[in-house]
């Protein structure tokens, strides 16, 4: 508990509350990981994004985009690493981004991180949605739109994000086994069999690694990481910030890393580098399940079906926990109304923070209704799109805060940590950002009648979301500074 705080965001304001205004928790590396490859949401990617980026992207060779996508992940993770332990914030990017190149880009940072979550988020919201209408059709129950089952996630999402993070961190744990279970049954399955034309590294050979459109299926890659850097996040609620945190981050790099690549490369061996792209391009969003059935029967269909449902909640849940703490950490820091950042007295969770992201969820589950979008040609394909995009420009100028902040203080010496690592990661990163650029139309749907992408409305719309949300909090640390001078100030001990 901590003494009575003021509910306004300016020094001024005299109000008091009685909820205590810090997170507290005693989170393992662990649990933390269980959350943030919760978001990463194994099955949704392995089913969904995979096949994909094999059809739309290098074909047999897209397995080794994971590794390639992880690595350079994993070098941004070193300057990440680096930086909470020199900087005591739970704000995360738009933190280090505050403290590396100055509070106006902090804010930035702050509203792209909160569209890159918030769009994830809704994307999904979308997906889960139509597969629980559709399977509640084949059971013979009543039909129901999508949005109304998107609605139904979401409150109980909303309940679970109310309460204390232990309780999240378990749903997820459980689900997460289930999920990284059934794979790893598929791929033994596979293994075990010898696959369709017999086991090989065929997936890692260069000339099917740069065959195809290499950029595609990089983007699809990296897409699959979505939420493994949220790890600082939670610095408010681990056992021991400045050991739990940098271990949690290089486990759920690592992990996925490896997970990814097997997974993807037993889903080539089920149908045999001669065969594979046919089989995804009959029905990529088939295509786990088709692979399931092969080698596990229909029973284990029927049980990759069902954790299909529960990855996508999984999914959702963990970005609820992520968006609630970005508000909390922004309202704390004057950024949004007092009140966001308070704690519940008992629960000891963000639980007007939460309330907030479940209304923003309802209001934009409404929207999309309203406009008559499909939940998954527009509603999934749109948001996966920006938020893609947005993560990776989001982590290229971390990555440029990281090595900035550590050549001005010295604080650390260690010149792999600080500049090697993170300037290897900043190149990387900006690749990828520029490669999704390129391919922006066609991660977001925008093609012509003969299926060639071009640059119209929607992607000159969604493009421009992303360019405008850091343009906002820009704006705002201006106003800022000129109007309320003493809330910018209370800003700089939050974010730098």
């Amino acid at each position: 508990m901590s003494a009575p705080i003021r509910t306004g965001s300016s020094p001024a304001d005299t109000g008091p509350v009685t909820a205590p205004r810090a997170l507290t928790g005693k989170l393992g590396p662990l649990a933390i990981v269980f959350m943030v490859v919760a978001a990463a949401s194994p099955l949704t990617v392995v089913g969904g994004a995979a096949p994909l980026g094999i059809l739309l992207g290098n074909g047999v060779g897209f397995p080794a985009l994971y590794v390639v996508s992880g690595v350079v992940l994993l070098l941004f993770s070193v300057g990440l690493a680096a930086m909470t332990r020199v900087v005591p914030r739970p704000g995360a990017f738009f933190t280090f981004v505050g403290y590396g190149l100055g509070r106006r880009a902090g804010l930035g940072a702050a509203y792209l991180a909160l569209l890159t979550y918030t769009t994830i988020q809704a994307a999904v919201y979308g997906y889960i949605g139509y597969i629980l209408s559709v399977t509640s059709a084949q059971l013979g129950l009543p039909e129901l739109p999508w949005w109304l089952w998107a609605l139904a996630v979401a409150a109980l999402v909303g309940v679970l994000g109310y309460r204390h993070i232990d309780l999240s961190s378990k749903v997820l744990g459980v689900l997460l086994v289930g999920e990284i279970g059934i794979v790893l049954a598929v791929v033994a399955g596979v293994v075990i069999t010898g696959g369709d034309q017999g086991l090989s590294m065929a997936p890692f050979e260069p000339a099917n690694v740069f065959s195809g459109s290499p950029s595609v299926g990089l983007t699809f890659a990296i897409a699959a990481f979505i939420g493994f850097e949220a790890t600082a996040i939670f610095r408010d609620e681990a056992r021991d910030p400045a050991r739990t945190i940098p271990r949690a981050t290089y486990a759920a790099v690592i992990g996925i890393t490896v997970f990814y690549t097997l997974a993807s490369w037993g889903l080539v061996m089920a149908w045999g580098p001669d065969n594979a792209v046919d089989v995804a391009a009959a029905d990529p969003g088939g295509m786990i399940l088709t692979t399931t059935a092969k080698y596990l029967g229909t029973a284990g269909e029927v049980i990759i079906n069902v954790l299909l449902i529960t990855s996508m909640f999984a999914c959702v849940l963990s970005f609820h926990n992520v968006i609630t703490r970005y508000q909390h950490t922004m309202a704390n820091a004057g950024l949004l109304p007092g009140a966001v950042g308070a704690v519940h007295a008992r629960h000891l969770s963000p639980h007007l923070s939460s309330l907030l992201q479940s209304a923003t969820t309802v209001v934009l589950v409404a929207v999309f209704a309203l406009a008559g979008l499909d939940p998954v040609l527009e509603v999934f394909t749109w948001f996966a799109g920006v938020s893609t995009l947005a993560i990776a420009i989001l982590m290229a100028v971390t990555s440029l805060a990281v090595i900035v902040w550590f050549r001005r203080t010295r604080q650390d010496a260690r010149a792999w940590n600080t500049v090697v690592a993170p300037v290897l990661g900043l190149v990387g990163l900006t690749g990828a950002a520029v490669a999704i650029v390129a391919y922006f139309p066609l991660l977001v749907g925008d093609v012509d009648a003969a299926g060639d992408q071009r640059f119209g409305t929607t992607s000159a719309v969604l493009l421009a979301v992303i360019v405008l949300s850091p343009v906002a909090g820009w704006v705002q640390a201006v106003v800022l500074r000129r109007r309320r001078p003493e809330t910018y100030a209370r800003i700089t001990e939050a974010i730098g």
